[in-house]
């Protein structure tokens, strides 16, 4: 097997590797809070919009969305509940679960159909594996995962992936030093 071979084959897998472990880790289960924190909050009630901004951070179970703002459109469903639609985030967008974090410029978190979408300078890790493109796009349910460069950027995804045993020296040398 050819150099080049052997790094798409090793791509493949570590991509399905990504996708399998969010499937597994970040399913959503809607009948989790999501517990907002901010240092401001303004409600637009007529738009059913809510604008977090300053240090603000979503949580719903083991997932967390932090970013500068966060905008937050929710529907009135007639009774003195409101379902929360989607999360707008802008500004430093971090979002982890116990094994990944992303990070980019802003993104979405589409609540309903669980899916979450990053845009600008995005970067996903998972342990010492490092994706990196312009947009990224996960689906907490089925663990689909896609993740796209820049047309300005030459079209590329770069990604650096550690084999296992390479992680545990580097992890090991870390301990150490």
């Amino acid at each position: 097997m050819t150099r080049k071979n052997h790094f798409l084959v090793s791509a493949f897998f570590a991509l399905v590797f990504f996708s399998h472990s969010i499937a597994q880790e970040t399913k959503p289960d809607y009948r989790l809070p999501i517990e907002i924190s901010a240092d401001a909050l303004e409600v637009q009630q007529d738009k059913r919009v809510a604008v977090f901004t300053g240090n603000v951070r979503a949580i719903q179970g083991n997932i967390v969305l932090a970013a500068d703002k966060i905008s937050v459109e929710y529907t009135d469903d007639g009774d003195e509940t409101n379902t929360i639609r989607t999360i707008d985030a802008e500004g430093n967008v971090f979002f982890s679960t116990p094994t990944e974090t992303a990070e980019g410029d802003f993104g979405t978190y589409d609540v309903m159909n669980g899916i979450i979408t990053l845009n600008g300078s995005v970067i996903l890790t998972q342990g010492n594996n490092i994706l990196r493109g312009n947009s990224l796009m996960l689906n907490l349910i089925n663990g689909v995962s896609r993740v796209e460069a820049a047309p300005d950027d030459g079209g590329r995804v770069r990604g650096l992936f550690v084999p296992k045993k390479e992680a545990e020296e580097i992890s090991q040398r870390r301990d150490d030093g």
